[in-house]
Formats: structure tokens, C-alpha cells, sequence
């Protein structure tokens, strides 16, 4: 095949933009070849499980799957019984972008909660954790949280701690939505495990795919107590790969030489760099004052930010982004793990350019 796309182009849409790391296509090359036994019977996903209880617990057990919206669907539907819901931030992905996936397939209920900056804490979940064994009530048996938020804000450990805690003790499990959890890790400067594991969660979906995977992500199952018949929900729901081996070699590579990491700490480091930029351009009067805001802090590989929406349709018009929210002039510009500093810079410029037209 030839290549039909431009490779120069960047875009900061979605860190779903960027390719295939290199060293997750030479990871698998190296898996190809020769015959592997199917459905993850292959000496790649043995090595991931391996991987798994290293970085989790001994009592960690790992499921590859092929995307995120799998991975949070099944999760809670491994959580609990049909009669339970899950309470969950307003702009939560399984809330705002997975075309009610959690309820469709699930039927399930999602008790959703208004948050300024994407982060749940006990007092909000108390909001809708009540009406146990009330018939009219679906029974908030779950708690959902994401780490690095929608918004790009970061939970802490301690923070992961109080509501596992809170979770705990009112019999509902918690699931922590792990899409960019590697940006958590590289912007917190810890183990995944500090976060997950060590703070309570039940179960991970453990994201690969905006760290420079190709289709790859797992659920990693942290508390087996808490989880059920996992293993025959994911060929229900259409997530059991036969050619595992090549799912897993990929999740490796994020293990491996800390490469999951490395690449998150990229990324989080140019958001950070455009957030650096714009506000030097604020502070030295190179672009009016009022016509540039922020909505969010910066914590990992995001930068939210609020403009005219005629100016956001120009920039738009050079390089690709998402409206958070038009009404109130929210954009959303997002790093990879390839954005580079010559890509930030440039980006700088465009804005710079539009703002003093």
C-alpha cells in the first residue's frame, strides 16, 4: 500500500490522532510469526498477567480488550447485578461518549453528578448514594471515576483513598476509567499502583491507545471479590480477541523500559509548554487582554481553554481541535505522546496570529 496522508501534520484535537508508537510496531513485529495458541492461551498475555501482578498484587488478574468503551462497559457490568447504577461525574466518558453503551448493554443506571473540574469526592457521591433496598431506586452499587479526568485534572492517591473508602463502607465498588491513567502516573511522579491498588479500586480499565497503542487496552481486576463472571462476559460482549498475543505485546511495551511513562511525561510536558506559551503571550501583552482564558489547570496532557468562537473557527481552520463547550467559548487541546516542541511553537504562532487579527 502507499502511503496516502500527509506525516507532517499534527492536529490537537485528541492524543487519538497520533499513530502507533515505534516501539510498540517493532514489539509487534517481534510477536509475529510462528504459531500462538488463541484467545490468550499465547506466551504474551502469560507474560502480561505476570506483568499485571507485578505492578497490582499477586490478586491481580488481567483482560485484554480492544477499546476503552469495552473495557468501562464490562468493568461495571462485572461489578454488579442488573438492578445497579453507578455514580459518576457529569462529564464522565461513560456518561457524555460511549452512546449509552453502560445502560444499552448493560442496563444499568448512571447517577451523575455536577462537578466544576471533573472530580467526584465523598460528599458529591453522597449526593446520589442512597435509596438501598428501596424497589423504586436503582441501587448505587458502584462508583466511577477517571484518572486523568475528561477535564485534565488529576486525581491524588489520598484522594483516590477517600472515596474507595466511602465506597467501601457503604457497599458499593469503586472503578477507576484508566484512558490516559499513564498521564496520571507521569504527572502524579508515581506507580500506577499508588493510585489503583494501594488506594482501594476494585477494578482499572488500564488505556493504551492514547499512549501510542494500536486497538489494545485491558481491564485489570484488582479486588476479585468484588468481581464476577468476567471471564465469560468479555466473548458476550464481543471483546475476546482470538490473536491475543498481538493485543498483549502491545500492553507489554508499556511495562517494558517504562515506555508507558515516558511517553505520557512527553505529553503532559508540551501541554504544559502550551499552557507556558499562551500565558506568556497574556503577560507580555502580545495578544489583547480578555481575548484568551483558561477553564482548567493543566495537570497532564490537556489544556482547556476559553476564546471567541469566531477565533477558535480560524485556528481550527489550520490545525484540527474540539469545541469543549461553544456556548461558553471552551476549546480543548490535547498532547501526544509525538507532539513536539517545534508543533507547540507553531501552534503558538497561529494562535497568536488570530487573536490580534
Amino acid at each position: 500500500m502507499t502511503r496516502i496522508h500527509d506525516t507532517s501534520y499534527r492536529g490537537f484535537a485528541s492524543d487519538n490522532y497520533a499513530g502507533v508508537h515505534p516501539e510498540v510496531l517493532a514489539a509487534l513485529a517481534e510477536a509475529n510469526g510462528g504459531h500462538q495458541i488463541a484467545y490468550g492461551e499465547d506466551q504474551y498475555t502469560a507474560r502480561l498477567a505476570e506483568v499485571v501482578k507485578a505492578e497490582f498484587g499477586e490478586q491481580a488478574e488481567v483482560f485484554p480488550v480492544f477499546n476503552g468503551t469495552g473495557a468501562n462497559v464490562l468493568s461495571l457490568t462485572a461489578l454488579m447485578p442488573r438492578w445497579g447504577a453507578v455514580v459518576a461525574s457529569g462529564t464522565a466518558h461513560i456518561h457524555t461518549d460511549e452512546g449509552g453503551a453502560p445502560e444499552r448493554v448493560s442496563g444499568l443506571k448512571l447517577f451523575t453528578v455536577p462537578t466544576p473540574d471533573g472530580k467526584l469526592s465523598p460528599e458529591l457521591v453522597a449526593t446520589e448514594a442512597w435509596g438501598w433496598g428501596d424497589e423504586h431506586r436503582a441501587q448505587p452499587l458502584a462508583v466511577s471515576i477517571t484518572n486523568t479526568t475528561e477535564v485534565g485534572t488529576v486525581y491524588t492517591p489520598a484522594e483516590v483513598r477517600a472515596l474507595t473508602d466511602y465506597a467501601h463502607e457503604n457497599g458499593m465498588a469503586l472503578h477507576l476509567d484508566g484512558a490516559r491513567v499513564w498521564n496520571a502516573a507521569a504527572a502524579l511522579g508515581t506507580s500506577l499502583r499508588a493510585f489503583t491498588a494501594d488506594a482501594g479500586v476494585d477494578i482499572l480499565s488500564l488505556g493504551g491507545t492514547k499512549n501510542g497503542l494500536l486497538g489494545a487496552e485491558a481491564i485489570v481486576v484488582i479486588n476479585p471479590e468484588r468481581v464476577d463472571g468476567l471471564i465469560y462476559l468479555r466473548k458476550m460482549n464481543m471483546q475476546l480477541a482470538s490473536k491475543m498475543r498481538f493485543i498483549s505485546a502491545q500492553l507489554l511495551t508499556l511495562f517494558d523500559e517504562g515506555l508507558g511513562i515516558r511517553s505520557a511525561s512527553h505529553a503532559n510536558a508540551m501541554a504544559a509548554r502550551l499552557r507556558s506559551g499562551l500565558e506568556g503571550m497574556l503577560a507580555a501583552g502580545d495578544v489583547p487582554a480578555g481575548s484568551l482564558g483558561f477553564s482548567q489547570q493543566t495537570q497532564a496532557n490537556a489544556v482547556f481553554a476559553l476564546l471567541a468562537n469566531d477565533v477558535a473557527d480560524r485556528i481550527r481552520e489550520r490545525v484540527r481541535f474540539y469545541d469543549w463547550d461553544r456556548a461558553r467559548g471552551e476549546v480543548r487541546w490535547m498532547c501526544a505522546f509525538d507532539t513536539t516542541e517545534a508543533d507547540i511553537d507553531g501552534f503558538l504562532e497561529i494562535v497568536r496570529h488570530e487573536l490580534t487579527r
